[in-house]
């Protein structure tokens, strides 16, 4: 039904009076029976309860969502924190470990202490030069750090070897268990003299012994001092075995796992021979016959 233009405005004039008069009469009712609106708000909301309670799961659900997001997040965040202190941590451990064992050695290195007239360097293995047919090191130190060829290498065990050649900044060691080592030695407490002598295996032999000497298992082996390389009573080893009635001698110093050395400096550099100069390059140019030479005439 359409609604003339009157009667529109006839409705507009009477809707305000009438919502006063209705709020003026829940304010009448409202004060002369409080009870009836409280059980009329009670009823309402009992009736409206269901509708909020589904109405607020998805909004409930939703809170947990974001806080087991967040947790995630925050999980996550501290797991990523945690791996990288542990990978620090980790780091700080091999350092310590690392430095733990350098001052073991360098501790060990001080219960071998030279006397006052013997100058020293210490220096690091760099480098295993090693193999099948050598047992030789290379250190960090040089002429520059005052090394120079024949000076005992020594740990705070015992003897390592000798230096074999120098450079500006770098030195060789030849040990004790190389095949062209030749140590004079002598049994401590027996004085028999011997020479150790290296194979390139893990246990060198006394060699050149007087005839009918005696050797047993447990002897220690000490320099000789004898042919003027090393000086006497530097501590070698222990006779651990024989090989076909040859002692063969274990090292007090564990060859192996060498990491620093005390070079020992007793005055004796110029004792060992200097080495060979190589051969001179012979050319291969030939000059041409005579024969030829009046043939081509």
């Amino acid at each position: 039904m359409r609604i003339s233009p009157a009667g529109r405005a006839t409705m507009r004039r009477m809707t305000l009076p009438l919502l006063v008069m209705l709020s003026i009469a829940m304010i009448i009712i409202g004060k002369a029976d409080q009870m009836v609106v409280e059980s009329a708000a009670n009823w309402l909301m009992d009736a409206t309860a269901p509708t909020l309670e589904m109405l607020s799961r998805p909004a409930a659900a939703l809170d947990v969502a974001v806080d087991r997001a967040r947790g995630f997040v925050t999980v996550y965040e501290e797991n990523a924190r945690l791996k990288e202190e542990n990978e620090r941590l980790l780091g700080w451990q091999q350092a310590a470990l690392k430095l733990s064992s350098e001052n073991a050695q360098l501790r060990d290195l001080l219960k071998l202490a030279p006397g006052p007239e013997i100058s020293y360097v210490t220096a690091r293995v760099i480098a295993d030069s090693g193999g099948a047919y050598a047992r030789s090191v290379i250190i960090d130190a040089g002429r520059e750090n005052g090394v120079a060829r024949g000076q005992a290498a020594v740990t705070g065990n015992g003897l390592v070897g000798r230096i074999s050649e120098t450079g500006r900044r770098a030195a060789r060691v030849l040990l004790i268990t190389d095949l062209n080592s030749r140590v004079p030695v002598i049994v401590d407490g027996v004085g028999q003299r011997a020479i150790l002598v290296g194979d390139n295996s893990e246990r060198p032999s006394l060699r050149y012994m007087e005839e009918g000497a005696t050797v047993r298992i447990g002897d220690k082996i000490v320099t000789s001092g004898q042919g003027g390389v090393f000086p006497p009573g530097l501590p070698v080893g222990v006779v651990a075995g024989f090989d076909s009635g040859v002692p063969r001698v274990e090292a007090y110093a564990a060859l192996t796992r060498v990491d620093y050395l005390r070079l020992l400096d007793y005055g004796l550099a110029n004792a060992l021979p200097n080495p060979l100069p190589l051969a001179p390059r012979v050319s291969k140019r030939t000059e041409p016959l005579v024969g030829a030479t009046t043939a081509r005439r």
